[in-house]
């Protein structure tokens, strides 16, 4: 086995086992990156690949900039680990003050751990953990939504409703439940922020409640903007009519925000955009700009104090992860939300959308769209499948934009997705647009 430094290309692509990639062809045709900065990642060969896609919805300040940087490699100088059960550290405490302070309402607690399958795991052990403590435990039944994405832990697949994330893991958690997905291309295509249409598929949980009881169920957990699946947005008027079913009946409401939070749609938090407070908001990828691992869960007060009764020196919730509040992902996430602040990147989110979006929307002409969405800084383009399979059609696309446009994207079954840096300028959302169309014009 021969060492080799991290811009040069290796020599075996074999052992990695990849994560959400079909292997063979991946390694038969690898798309490597080596290096990063602001908005481009670089090959191993040096050549500059624009990041449409913020990693992975995650690097919303951009790559590698210089404070967070500095922040991280300050930090492992300092103190590399930090139990976080029992003992702390100050920047475990000054990062959660942070980010409760973006939050609305009495979002006012956070519950660290390392990513948004984590979060959305934890999400839901506080739920059933809060209902059994207040003397509701019957209240065990967790309902997701279809074509929701909350993680791959076992809890987060179980109400997620994406059928290739599920199909192959047996029965997973019982008792669950789904609403049904908020999208309707007759009534909603080709949509610019939130669709006019699909408020009252949130009606559907009283179908549920009167199915199951209320008594029965704990939770409901939904994103603001259905991201893993294609970008769906919330419909105008969709999460509050939920919130007002929920408080009928007491079951707690939870946003997933991993996607979605630190300014992706113009706002810390979605829940702020809709005007809605929901019981708690997981996330995780933009609080550090994708630097270090980190995720967490907001509760509001009542929750809190549900838990955190006494001074007596017995432990308040059996939860937690090895490495929640790491001092690096803290120092990483202090120095992230300075970088939001001092530039005003949700504000300037929210200033360009309307930009984004009508750049975004002359793909409409393409051959092949069916539909265009955009929200925030997101937008997907679906387009049709080739007749040997769905899907198909996407990755070729895909393939051919990092190799011959320079552009990295996601895709959802036979849609493009993206969701460039918040620093994204007026001139590269204009070359992420003819770099999609040229593609889109190869591929039919």
């Amino acid at each position: 086995m021969s060492a080799y430094s991290s811009a040069a290309s290796p020599n075996d692509l074999e052992a990695f086992f990849m994560p959400f990639t079909p292997n063979r062809a991946f390694k038969a045709r690898p798309r490597l990156l080596s290096r990063s900065k602001d908005m481009h990642y670089y090959t191993p060969e040096g050549r500059a690949v624009l990041d449409a896609t913020a990693g992975l919805w995650c690097a919303n300040a951009g790559h590698n900039r210089d404070p967070i940087v500095a922040a991280i490699q300050a930090q492992a100088a300092e103190m590399d680990f930090a139990p976080p059960f029992q003992y702390g550290h100050p920047k475990a405490f000054a990062v959660s003050a942070r980010i409760a302070a973006l939050a609305p309402g009495d979002l006012d607690h956070v519950f660290l751990c390392n990513s948004g399958s984590e979060a959305g795991d934890t999400a839901l052990k506080i739920a059933l953990a809060y209902h059994a403590t207040k003397g509701n435990a019957t209240r065990t039944r967790l309902i997701g939504r279809e074509r929701g994405y909350h993680g791959v832990g076992f809890g987060g697949i179980s109400v997620g409703g994406m059928s290739p994330n599920r199909k192959l893991f047996g029965s997973l958690l019982p008792g669950i439940d789904h609403l049904p997905h908020t999208y309707n291309r007759e009534k909603q295509a080709f949509s610019k922020g939130e669709p006019e249409w699909g408020a009252e598929r949130a009606d559907a949980l009283e179908n549920l409640v009167a199915l199951h009881d209320a008594s029965t169920i704990a939770a409901v957990i939904v994103e603001p903007m259905a991201g893993s699946t294609g970008a769906i947005p919330a419909p105008v008027g969709y999460l509050k009519r939920l919130r007002e079913i929920c408080d009928k009946y007491g079951i707690l409401l939870i946003f997933d925000e991993v996607i979605t939070g630190f300014g992706r749609l113009g706002y810390a938090f979605a829940a702020e955009r809709y005007g809605v407070v929901p019981d708690m908001i997981t996330f995780a990828k933009g609080v550090t700009s994708g630097a270090v691992p980190m995720g967490g869960v907001l509760v509001r007060k009542h929750i809190y104090d549900t838990f955190v009764k006494s001074d007596d020196p017995v432990i308040d919730l059996f939860h937690g992860y090895t490495y929640s509040a790491h001092p690096l992902a803290c120092a990483a996430s202090l120095a992230t939300l300075d970088l939001y602040r001092e530039e005003g990147l949700f504000e300037r989110a929210r200033q360009m959308e309307p930009i984004w979006a009508d750049a975004f929307h002359t793909l409409r002409s393409k051959p092949g769209v069916l539909d265009i969405r955009t929200v925030g800084l997101v937008g997907a383009v679906d387009f049709e499948s080739r007749a040997d399979g769905v899907g198909r059609r996407a990755y070729e696309g895909m393939e051919r934009l990092f190799h011959e446009e320079g552009m990295m994207v996601r895709t959802a079954g036979d849609t493009f997705a993206v969701s460039p840096p918040l620093i994204v300028s007026e001139s590269q959302m204009g070359e992420i647009v003819e770099k999609m169309g040229r593609v889109l014009d190869k591929i039919f």
